[in-house]
């Protein structure tokens, strides 16, 4: 006598071949899959290696967003004797499944291994249920085409466009809100790319003013207060660098600011978002008037005190020492007083 796994199913045809979409319960996907040792050769792997470093991540995403996370199907194999019964003649019915037969993750390895761990710090995420897709197991070969097939025409979003349409990240939704409010930022963002073309009419990426806020929100709540004096510190930045107004009053070409001046370079904005958390962190009073002094400074890229700083070799150095350069120098320049060890690495350069 044999005991069975009885899933509720809906079956299927791809290329000939039948395949099952179940909706397994959570806490039972730790009794399915069993996870391939990591010293098995990868010729002999059905998977490419578990990548422990992204398991924290997805699984903090389910925990941080309980009542709101999405989780698309896994894919997997079954080796061993199953059947399907159909509910009067249709394509739904029960997949009946041997428990000595082994399921292979073809596609959803990392999603399960964090789904295994959100479970263990809430046990309740083991009630609610993901979709299987099935699929009869017809080998090791045949299982590494799948995957490949299964992954080799996934085209991540771009970072720009998972900001645009992140509602749960406080940082993306007050850089959306701050490149909407700050009218020379919503004339030449980007909201989907991530990099710019040579001859795009845009200046910046939405990505670009999001790793700037997350520097700016450094050891910062978002908060409705921190977010108004952000949203306060960009707006005079904007309004205080000359170049950015001189394209928008047309004194200049976007190809001229872009080949000739460094302030539209991301090394550029992380410093100012470094400059921003300075002045929000420490309650600087009257920041603004600090921020006028922007306009004062030579962006050029020809000016010799970007060298070494923003500048290697008179290319744009993205480096964090450049970032942190830039910003020590922005400080100085608009009249803040550098601290002792900001001073040292200022004359280093």
């Amino acid at each position: 006598m044999s005991f069975l796994y009885r899933f509720s199913a809906v079956r299927g045809i791809q290329a000939n071949k039948l395949y099952y979409i179940c909706m397994v319960p959570c806490k039972l996907l730790e009794k399915l899959f069993v996870t391939e040792t990591e010293d098995i050769l990868p010729e002999y792997r059905a998977q490419r290696k578990l990548n422990i470093n992204r398991i924290p991540v997805i699984k903090n995403y389910i925990l941080d967003n309980r009542k709101t996370y999405v989780f698309s199907a896994l894919s997997a194999s079954i080796n061993g004797s199953f059947s399907f019964i159909a509910t009067d003649a249709s394509n739904t019915g029960t997949l009946e499944v041997d428990m000595d037969s082994t399921f292979l993750i073809n596609d959803g390895q990392h999603r399960k291994a964090a789904l295994e761990e959100a479970i263990m710090e809430d046990p309740t995420l083991g009630e609610e249920t993901i979709s299987i897709v099935f699929f009869e197991d017809q080998g090791l070969a045949k299982s590494q085409q799948m995957f490949t097939d299964l992954n080799k025409h996934a085209v991540n979003t771009s970072k720009s466009l998972n900001t645009l349409y992140d509602s749960n990240n406080k940082i993306a939704v007050f850089t959306k809100t701050m490149v909407s409010k700050v009218l020379f930022f919503s004339l030449y963002t980007d909201k989907e790319r991530d990099t710019l073309g040579k001859f795009s009419k845009m200046l910046f990426t939405l990505n670009n003013f999001y790793v700037a806020n997350e520097r700016l929100f450094s050891g910062m709540s978002v908060n409705e207060k921190n977010s108004t004096l952000a949203l306060g510190f960009w707006g005079k930045v904007a309004e205080s660098i000359n170049e950015w107004n001189e394209l928008k009053n047309r004194e200049i070409t976007k190809r001229s600011l872009r080949e000739n001046f460094i302030v539209t370079q991301g090394v550029v904005l992380l410093a100012l978002g470094k400059l921003g958390n300075y002045l929000l962190k420490n309650e600087v009073k009257n920041y603004k008037q600090y921020l006028s002094n922007l306009s004062d400074i030579n962006w050029l890229r020809t000016n010799p005190m970007w060298n070494g700083r923003t500048l290697r070799e008179g290319r744009i150095d993205r480096r964090e020492k450049s970032i942190n350069l830039t910003y020590i120098k922005i400080k100085e320049l608009i009249g803040i007083e550098l601290t002792s060890d900001e001073k040292i690495l200022n004359k280093s350069v």
